[in-house]
C-alpha cells in the first residue's frame, strides 16, 4: 500500500500491549529498541511470527538474529527506555475505546482486524476521491 500510494498515504504505528499477556509490554519495548537501530519492521515481523515466545531471553535472541548491537538493545530493553511512548499509546487506545488489535484508522474510519489488501484499497480510494472534491 505504501508503495502503491507513495506520497498520498502514511502509516503511523501505535503500541497497544495486551494487558493480559505477560510479555506484551516488553515486546513493544523490543520493537522500539530495534527501531533505534533501524530494524523496527524486521523485529515486528519476528515478534508476530514467534509469539508467544516474547520473554526477555527470546527477545535478545531475536535481536542477535537481526544483527543488532546487543549491548544497546539490552540496555534499552532493561531500562524500559520507551515506556513513556508506549504508555502514551496505551492511553490513546483507551481514549479511543479500542479493544482489538490490529485496529486501523483511515481518515477516521475505523477498521478492526486483519483485512485483505482489496478491503483497504477500496477505503483508501474512496478517501482519496473525497479529498479531491
Amino acid at each position: 500500500m505504501l508503495k502503491e500510494y507513495h506520497g498520498k498515504i502514511r502509516l503511523i504505528i501505535k503500541h497497544y500491549p495486551y494487558k493480559y499477556r505477560d510479555f506484551s509490554h516488553l515486546a513493544a519495548e523490543a520493537a522500539m529498541a530495534a527501531h533505534e537501530q533501524g530494524r523496527f519492521w524486521q523485529m515486528h515481523e519476528l515478534l508476530l511470527k514467534r509469539s508467544p515466545e516474547l520473554d526477555r531471553e527470546s527477545l535478545i535472541r531475536y535481536a542477535k538474529e537481526l544483527g543488532l548491537d546487543l549491548n544497546k538493545f539490552i540496555d534499552s530493553l532493561d531500562r524500559m527506555k520507551h515506556k513513556d511512548i508506549i504508555e502514551r499509546d496505551k492511553k490513546l487506545a483507551i481514549e479511543l475505546d479500542l479493544y482489538n488489535t490490529p485496529t486501523f484508522f483511515i481518515n477516521g474510519r475505523k477498521v478492526i482486524g486483519n483485512r485483505p489488501y482489496e478491503y483497504f484499497k477500496k477505503i483508501i480510494e474512496e478517501e482519496l476521491k473525497g479529498a479531491k472534491k
